[in-house]
């Protein structure tokens, strides 16, 4: 999580971002500002040169100017100029900011469909974590970048929106860390983007539509927003609900409730 000045930047940069007036326009906002934060991360010369507080922020914003000018269409690079203007806390801080921006506008290319990015994503990660053969195959590096993000959308055969897929071959193609924890952190900066939050509900059994609609709303009175439901399916909980909405975890399973009356008794 981006603090202090590097916060204060990112909220000025996604407000930028999402001026874009055309859906067609975020998508090729969100693929440029990939793109850009591909480079700036592997390159670690650039990435100092472009976040050097000793260096004054209009010569920062030229050098962004002279080095993407040619592959940026305009918003982009204006975009990409600006942040480098800007002070960061630490060098990482500018890429991580720029991906954050471009996970946004891809999402908000979705247009009314923005709300099943988010739940294609979940489902994209359950199939990673329901498959250890695929996640194996995804975290083996010997295989290049492009092969395994082929690989997993390869699997989806075009079943999900464009954007789903956009962020799911990024997720890939990233390099850092597990694939399961890339689609997990676009998964909540789809849901900040369209401003609700995400909640992951363990349960028993699959819930009806109409518990769906009564836990939904519950949530979003509870919280103040619109609330993305996600349902992991889960029978060794024997009944009840677990609840994990941003750092807090509502459980009330009937595993939870059991082990709580073993601790009181042993106590």
């Amino acid at each position: 999580m981006l603090r202090g000045a590097s916060a204060e930047a990112l909220a000025e940069l996604g407000q930028q971002g999402a001026r874009t007036r055309t859906l067609d326009a975020a998508a090729t906002l969100g693929s440029q500002l990939f793109g850009v934060t591909a480079v700036v991360r592997r390159d670690v010369a650039l990435r100092r040169a472009l976040t050097d507080s000793s260096v004054e922020g209009e010569a920062r914003a030229g050098l962004a100017q002279a080095v993407f000018g040619k592959a940026l269409d305009e918003p982009a690079l204006k975009l990409v100029a600006d942040a480098a203007s800007r002070r960061w806390i630490a060098s990482n801080d500018l890429p991580d900011a720029l991906e954050q921006v471009a996970v946004a506008a891809t999402v908000r290319s979705a247009g009314a469909h923005g709300n099943q990015v988010g739940d294609e994503l979940f489902a994209v990660n359950q199939l990673i974590e329901a498959n250890p053969s695929l996640r194996g195959a995804l975290a083996d590096h010997s295989r290049s970048a492009e092969d395994r993000s082929q690989l997993l959308l390869g699997l989806l055969d075009g079943k999900t929106l464009p954007a789903t897929a956009v962020l799911v071959g990024q997720a890939v193609t990233r390099e850092r860390g597990p694939v399961e924890t890339a689609l997990q952190a676009y998964l909540d900066l789809a849901a900040e983007a369209l401003e609700e939050a995400v909640a992951t509900v363990h349960t028993a059994r699959e819930l009806s539509a109409a518990e769906r609609q009564r836990l939904t709303a519950a949530l979003g009175n509870q919280y103040g927003k619109d609330v993305q439901l996600h349902v992991v399916v889960d029978p060794e909980l024997i009944g009840g609900l677990r609840v994990e909405i941003g750092d807090d975890v509502i459980d009330g399973t009937v595993v939870s409730r059991l082990d709580d009356a073993r601790r009181r008794i042993a106590g």
